[in-house]
């Protein structure tokens, strides 16, 4: 068995923004541009933004934003050669952690229909569909998937993300 460096989370920093802009558009077909970081960086007071650090190198990096009881997962990506290895869901734990701090009850987030992956992991963490949105994304007219989890500081959904946060890899 391969043994795999550790990854560290930790807050986005500006001088992460290049990296995180390659992730990005290895990862989405309507990458976001380079202010757009740089501003909820600096000026979202609402914003948290995480990167996953292996050896010094950021490989992935999550977003949201928390206003009032409300957490909005913005972006999660993993450079596609690190799939696969729970840096995603290490992120997702992360950003769960953080809404947590930060007062929010539950978390929101859209996905593409056919990110069947991504669907999974969230669904894991106690997500579930609550709407679709017609053709959201713009470079294809895909729906989205509204997931949304119950109260985060509630049972069953605390004692499961205890669970599944304890078994993932440090």
């Amino acid at each position: 068995m391969r043994v795999l460096a550790s990854v560290q989370i930790e807050p986005m920093r500006v001088e992460d923004i290049p990296r995180v802009l390659e992730i990005e558009r290895q990862s989405f077909s309507t990458p976001w541009p380079r202010d757009a970081y740089r501003r909820e960086l600096a000026e979202n007071r609402s914003a948290c933004y995480l990167v996953a650090r292996q050896n010094g190198v950021v490989v992935g990096y999550a977003g949201m934003w928390v206003i009032l009881e409300e957490a909005h997962i913005t972006t999660i990506a993993v450079e596609p050669k690190q799939r696969r290895r729970k840096i995603g869901e290490r992120l997702l734990a992360a950003l769960i952690e953080e809404a947590r701090a930060r007062g929010a009850r539950w978390v929101t987030l859209e996905v593409r229909r056919s990110n069947h992956a991504a669907q999974a992991l969230y669904r894991k963490y106690g997500f579930r569909e609550v709407h679709v949105r017609p053709r959201y994304y713009s470079d294809n007219g895909e729906d989205a998937l509204i997931m949304w989890t119950g109260n985060i500081w509630e049972e069953p959904f605390r004692s499961q993300f205890e669970v599944l946060k304890a078994a993932l890899p440090k």
